[in-house]
C-alpha cells in the first residue's frame, strides 16, 4: 500500500500503523478507558442524514469560511496535536506547509517540536496556539509572549486535560514521549528501519517552548498522561482562563467545551470562539459526542461567539453535516496525522485535497453554492421523535 492508495481516513490509517512502531501509532491511533467516546464521536455522525435539493446551479461553489476573524478556503482545520516529529522527522513543519498549501489555519501545541517562529515563517496562513496552563507561570507567560511574537492570530486553551485520561494502550505498550527504549519497543523499532533511522539520524526529539523550564518530554522519558498530571495545573478556573484572554487581547478560544453552560461563561468572559470536543475521546470515556452535543451550544451561544464541531471527522459528509447544525468551521487531529506519519507533507496535502474535494462535490450534490445555505432543514435525525 502507498500513498497513491490513500482516497480516505482508513487508508490512511493503514499506511501509518504500516509505517510506524506499535508504540508510536497506538498512541495516535488510542483513546481512553474502552475507547467507547472515541468511536461515538464518528458514529454520531451517521445516526444524522443530509436531505439534499437539486436544479440549483452548482457549476461554481465557495468553501470558504470566517471563523474567529481568520478567512479560510476550506471549512476545516489541522486541530493543534503534540509530538509530531514522533511521527515523521519532519514534524509541524510539513502540516505548516500543507495547510498553508489550502489555504486553513494550522493550530501549534505548546508540546509542538518545532518552534512558533519556525512555524511562523513557514506557514502563510492563519495560526493558531494551543495553550496549556502549567503550574510554572513564567513558563505560561513566556508561551503567550512567543505566540503574539511570531504573529499568531489565535490562542485557544486547552480545558479538558486537568489530569491526564486513562490511555490503556499507552499503558501496554509502554509510550513515552521521547520513546524509551526497551526490549518490547526496540523490536517494534528493529521491525521499522526507516522510522528508526529517521528519527535518530535526523535533528534530535525536543519540546522547545518548554526547553528551559521543564525536563519532562524534552530530556525525560515520561507518558502524555504523567505530564498532564503532574506539570500542568489543576487549580486553573475561569478566573485564569479570563486572565488569560484578557492578556492575550485577540482572538480567544477555549478548546475542549461540551456544556451550555461552559459555552456561556466562555462568552461571558470574552472569548471569541469554542471548540466543542471531548480531545479525541482521549480523556474522559463516556462522554457525549461533540456532534451530539453541537445543537444544543450552537442554540446557546452561536450568535455570540463562533462554534467549532472537533472531534471524529472523517469525511466531507460530516463537515456538512456539522455546519448545517451551526458549526462555523470544524477541525481535527488524526485526519491528519494518519496522514503525516504515512507520508510526511506529501500525506497531509493528499489528505487535505481529499476532504477539499469531498466538500466540493458534496456541496454540488447539496444543491448549495456557498456554506451559509446549510442549515437544519437539510438534516434528518434517526431514532429521534
Amino acid at each position: 500500500m502507498n500513498l497513491s492508495d490513500c482516497n480516505n481516513f482508513q487508508d490512511f490509517r493503514k499506511l501509518a500503523k504500516k509505517r510506524l512502531p506499535g508504540p508510536i501509532f497506538h498512541y495516535i491511533d488510542g483513546a481512553a478507558d474502552d475507547e467507547v467516546t472515541y468511536r461515538r464521536n464518528t458514529e454520531a455522525f451517521e445516526t444524522c442524514d443530509l436531505v439534499p435539493n437539486v436544479l440549483a446551479g452548482v457549476e461554481n461553489v465557495d468553501m470558504s469560511v470566517e471563523v474567529m476573524g481568520q478567512k479560510l478556503d476550506m471549512p476545516i482545520y489541522c486541530a493543534p496535536t503534540a509530538l509530531q516529529r514522533l511521527f515523521h522527522h519532519d514534524g509541524e513543519r510539513a502540516v505548516a506547509r500543507a495547510a498553508s498549501k489550502y489555504g486553513t489555519m494550522f493550530g501549534v501545541s505548546s508540546l509542538a517540536t518545532v518552534t512558533v517562529e519556525e512555524i511562523s515563517k513557514i506557514a502563510n496562513t492563519p495560526k493558531m496556539f494551543q495553550f496549556y496552563f502549567h503550574k510554572d507561570r513564567g513558563l505560561n507567560d513566556a508561551l503567550l509572549e512567543r505566540a503574539r511574537d511570531a504573529n499568531f492570530e489565535v490562542m485557544a486553551l486547552t480545558v479538558d486535560t486537568i489530569t491526564g485520561g486513562n490511555r490503556e494502550r499507552d499503558l501496554r505498550t509502554g509510550f513515552t514521549s521521547p520513546p524509551k527504549l526497551t526490549l518490547g519497543s526496540m523490536l517494534s523499532f528493529a521491525t521499522h528501519p526507516m522510522w528508526a533511522w529517521n528519527f535518530y539520524t535526523k535533528p534530535k526529539f525536543d519540546m522547545p517552548h518548554l526547553s528551559g523550564y521543564v525536563s519532562e518530554g524534552t530530556n525525560v522519558a515520561v507518558s502524555v498522561g504523567n505530564y498532564f498530571s503532574t506539570m500542568l495545573d489543576q487549580s486553573m478556573n475561569w478566573k485564569d482562563a479570563e486572565e488569560l484572554c484578557a492578556k492575550w487581547n485577540g482572538q480567544f478560544a477555549l478548546k475542549g467545551i461540551m456544556s451550555v453552560e461552559d459555552a456561556k461563561r466562555a462568552v461571558d468572559i470574552g472569548c471569541t470562539g469554542i471548540m466543542v470536543s471531548n480531545h479525541g475521546g482521549r480523556q474522559l470515556d463516556g462522554s457525549r459526542s461533540p456532534f451530539d452535543q453541537l445543537a444544543e451550544i450552537v442554540d446557546a451561544v452561536g450568535d455570540k461567539i463562533d462554534v467549532i464541531c472537533e472531534g471524529g471527522i472523517q469525511r466531507g459528509t460530516h463537515v456538512l453535516k456539522a455546519l448545517s447544525v451551526g458549526a462555523k468551521a470544524c477541525s481535527g487531529g488524526r485526519l491528519y496525522l494518519y496522514a503525516l506519519a504515512a507520508a510526511g507533507q506529501a500525506g497531509v496535502e493528499r489528505a487535505l485535497g481529499n476532504l477539499r474535494t469531498e466538500i466540493e462535490r458534496d456541496m454540488k450534490l447539496m444543491g448549495i453554492t456557498s456554506l451559509d445555505q446549510l442549515n437544519r432543514d437539510n438534516l434528518r435525525f434517526r431514532n429521534k421523535d
